[in-house]
């Protein structure tokens, strides 16, 4: 049953999942699968666990919200979902022959990290600081906690570009690194003008 299940969960992911090469059209098309256009939306509301889902939802509750009251509900929800679209563009131009699903919400998220990098670079963010053993919570500016962040999935962009084409699954930092740099053009497109920078 739990074979069963997981194949289940594995053909649903498949399917609803945005694969970059059919996006991209190198790849054939199930005719009992969604249009590939449709599953750029789909994909962000799934997630391939609760840890992913976790995440997610981690951030845009400690980033979101103010972003969100800089652009007013309806913004929001367009710029979110534009920044979806451009993560998932992103990774499909790095890589348009992968026939690996992506799912998550982490690209739009990216997006809401790269507006609040603009709009409140001088805000202090709580973050776990760890080194070996040792680990101890401390308050750093979100200039500092996402521009590392942002170096971190260059970094590790770069490095998965030199693995193997065939690995299985992993993670889309190129759809983090598209996702932060179009939130912050589509801040200063969709900001209110009378909302002025904090």
């Amino acid at each position: 049953m739990g074979l069963e299940q997981d194949a289940a969960a594995q053909a649903f992911i498949t399917e609803f999942g945005l694969v970059p090469c059919r996006l991209a059209g190198h790849c054939r098309v199930p005719e009992d699968v969604p249009p590939a256009v449709l599953t750029i939306f789909t994909s962000m509301f799934l997630h391939g666990g609760l840890l992913h889902l976790g995440g997610n939802m981690l951030y845009l509750w400690i980033f979101g919200n103010n972003v969100e009251d800089t652009l007013g509900h309806a913004r929001f929800l367009l710029f979110y979902l534009a920044s979806g679209i451009a993560a998932a563009a992103a990774q499909t131009l790095v890589n348009p022959e992968s026939g690996i699903p992506m799912v998550g919400a982490s690209g739009a998220v990216s997006g809401v990290l790269g507006a609040y990098f603009i709009l409140f670079p001088y805000a202090t963010v709580l973050t776990l600081v760890t080194f070996g053993f040792f680990w101890r919570f401390i308050h750093l500016p979100a200039m500092v906690v996402l521009g590392l962040w942002i170096v971190l999935q260059f970094l590790s962009g770069y490095l998965s570009l030199s693995v193997a084409s065939g690995a299985e699954g992993g993670v889309a930092f190129f759809a983090h690194i598209g996702g932060f740099f179009v939130g912050m053009a589509l801040l200063f497109v969709l900001r209110p003008r009378r909302a002025r920078r904090l």
